[in-house]
């Protein structure tokens, strides 16, 4: 574990931040960090996200998320196309009495989960990563490059 987890960042949203290292059983269980679970409740959505690692949505934030899918128009094909990826894979999740979910196979697969997890809190988001994955992406040689880049959207640290 390296940071807490999780607050509240306006009222009724959620805020996930911090690193946590965590391991997959050979039942497909992960542990989920208390910080994360007491913002997330026993029950959220997990669905498969971009680079290769998995989404964690809160029930209010994925029911935000169905609400924007469901105004852009079906004519528009990268909207149909992301929403099947987005949405096919999506899975309920509950948490059992020792604080882990099932994640289902599918969803390992996509990941490329085997034993070794980073969970990640990113905003509104958690994102579960291979350990192996999570270093590849994170190597964090190009930040200053990619701060100039932030600057250009507005965003200024």
């Amino acid at each position: 574990m390296v940071q807490s987890g999780a607050h509240m960042a306006q009222e009724g949203s959620v805020m996930f931040m911090g690193e946590y290292s965590h391991t997959i059983d050979a039942k497909g269980r992960l542990i989920v960090p208390s910080k994360f679970r007491e913002q997330l409740g026993n029950e959220f959505v997990i669905t498969k996200g971009l680079d290769g690692c998995l989404f964690v949505y809160s029930n209010a934030e994925w029911e935000n998320i169905e609400e924007k899918f469901q105004n852009i128009p079906l004519t528009t094909k990268d909207a149909r196309k992301f929403s099947r990826f987005f949405f096919s894979g999506a899975a309920v999740c509950e948490v059992d009495k020792q604080g882990r979910i099932l994640l289902p196979q599918g969803l390992r697969e996509y990941a490329g989960l085997q034993k070794d997890v980073v969970l990640a809190g990113v905003l509104s988001r958690i994102e579960i990563w291979s350990k192996e994955r999570w270093q590849d992406t994170n190597a964090y040689d190009d930040m200053d490059e990619i701060a100039e880049h932030m600057a250009g959207l507005g965003l200024n640290i």
